[in-house]
């Protein structure tokens, strides 16, 4: 199935340039390796070099580069992904990224709570929107 048909709703919801970074990747993935999850982890991998999740949608990040130890591993890791979080970012980052959110107690939050209250937060989100 062609990327702009298969584009989960978080993509729809983000600019024309992750859409179509998504798509290209994605079409491009099935030319590769067929339809599946295979081409749907290739191009979210592609996203996440360029975007990170927050809340429904993905923008765009001040630097390029794998936001996650899974998106840096390559395609034989098997590790968790942070869900588009940017774990790379700085706590500065994550703490704004977590006021946009209107994240409780954020202030007092390490690095790694963050993420994870973010990563719970986008996935709120996305689930509000998709009702």
């Amino acid at each position: 199935m062609p990327g702009r048909e298969d584009m989960p709703s978080t993509i729809r919801r983000s600019d024309k340039h992750a859409q179509n970074l998504w798509a290209k990747t994605h079409d491009s993935a099935v030319k590769e390796y067929g339809e599946g999850q295979r081409s749907h982890r290739t191009a979210f991998a592609a996203l996440k070099n360029e975007y990170e999740k927050i809340g429904d949608h993905w923008e765009r990040k001040a630097e390029r580069g794998p936001s996650d130890r899974q998106a840096a591993g390559g395609k034989n890791t098997r590790r968790k992904t942070a869900g588009g979080v940017d774990v790379n970012a700085s706590k500065e980052h994550l703490l704004d990224v977590a006021r946009k959110l209107d994240i409780r107690g954020r202030s007092s939050m390490n690095k790694d709570e963050l993420v994870k209250a973010i990563e719970k937060a986008n996935d709120r989100a996305t689930a509000k929107s998709r009702s």
